[in-house]
């Protein structure tokens, strides 16, 4: 009997040996899984931050190309502002050679070619974009006007410009010199 019980603690030891080689081997196995699911899941956590980053390069060089874009815009349409900047005076001094009444031939013929030199002038410069801003008679508005004098007139409203006093003039929507009048108190 002792054979037959050492024969069966033997296959109880073989059994539990090989119960114990399955269970490593399972506990083997499964760690393998676990750090090939732990691999994807890292893999898979840097493709999100690749995607991610990738998104806001993407974003960031959209903003460059759109404030490029507009800034080329900005500088084709103002392209003449520093120019029609640098006439304003020209466009004043032939405004004020303009407001002198002349009396003999000489004068007069003088006078003509002074006022097409300022009427081509004006035109070439309004080709370009540039407005007399309003002042007359309109109401202050200190976007477009700089006051430089209060003067009373009961028949107006307050507020109301009164003289001109030097001309404004604006670039497309731009403000280049405000006009400077005399405002109604």
């Amino acid at each position: 009997m002792t054979e037959t019980t050492k024969t069966t603690e033997e296959l109880q030891q073989e059994a539990t040996e090989e119960t114990v080689e399955a269970t490593e081997t399972e506990v083997v196995e499964e760690i393998v899984v676990d750090e090939k699911e732990l691999k994807i899941a890292e893999l898979e956590a840097k493709i999100a931050e690749e995607e991610a980053r990738y998104l806001r390069l993407r974003a960031d060089y959209d903003n460059l190309s759109r404030r490029n874009r507009l800034d080329r815009e900005a500088s084709e349409k103002y392209r003449a502002q520093s120019l029609l900047t640098e006439l304003l005076p020209v466009l004043d001094n032939l405004d004020r050679a303009l407001q002198v009444e002349v009396t003999n031939e000489e004068a007069v013929a003088l006078f003509k070619g002074v006022e097409m030199v300022y009427q081509q002038l004006l035109a070439a410069a309004e080709k370009e974009g540039l407005e007399l801003i309003a002042a007359e008679g309109e109401s202050f508005d200190p976007n477009f006007h700089q006051a430089v004098m209060q003067e009373q007139d009961s028949e107006k409203e307050t507020g109301i410009i009164l003289r001109e006093l030097q001309k404004g003039y604006k670039l497309k929507d731009r403000v280049l010199r405000p006009s400077m009048v005399s405002v109604n108190e």
